[in-house]
């Protein structure tokens, strides 16, 4: 839970934590996402009513399409379709799998991941305890025909301020 400047405490939603394949000679990746959305209007310039995921042309519109519900249901996607396989398969896959994978998916980024921090220091020396590299799948294009590949984060800083 959350408590607010006015006294009021809100529960926070549950962070999913999530794994595949536990080889303790290969590397561990743990992949975050969330799935909280900024709030949007049709007026605000949508052709389409921005929380009814639609597709046109082969393109899907929605809020939260890109930022971040579709890099995390690629990765659910994913771990459906490993898990589908048949057993003997699946059991080859995760031999020659070079990585162990690991998921965070939260749903309050949009307001400063709230609760996250509690998580990560709690979760320390057990979930994360064996994490090598973290991808982050939350971010932008440069345009709309050049991503970017971001392979660093630092210098961040979070404020609240209320103002009557």
């Amino acid at each position: 839970s959350s408590q607010l400047p006015d006294g009021q405490v809100l529960p926070l939603p549950s962070v999913i934590l999530g794994e595949l394949g536990r080889d303790p000679q290969n590397p561990t990746v743990c992949f975050y996402g969330h799935v909280d959305v900024q709030p949007a209007k049709k007026e605000d310039g949508w052709n389409t009513d921005p929380y009814t995921l639609t597709e046109i042309d082969g393109n899907l519109y929605g809020r939260g399409a890109t930022d971040n519900k579709g890099p995390v249901l690629a990765w659910i996607n994913a771990v459906e379709t490993v898990r589908a396989l048949k057993l003997v398969d699946f059991l080859i896959f995760m031999q020659a799998m070079p990585v162990n994978f690991k998921f965070v998916i939260e749903g309050m980024e949009e307001a400063g991941s709230l609760g996250l921090e509690k998580l990560l220091e709690e979760e320390n020396q057990s979930f994360f305890s064996d994490v090598d590299y973290i991808v982050i799948s939350d971010n932008l294009w440069l345009s709309n025909k050049k991503p970017a590949l971001t392979y660093g984060s630092r210098g961040n800083a979070c404020f609240f301020v209320e103002v009557k």
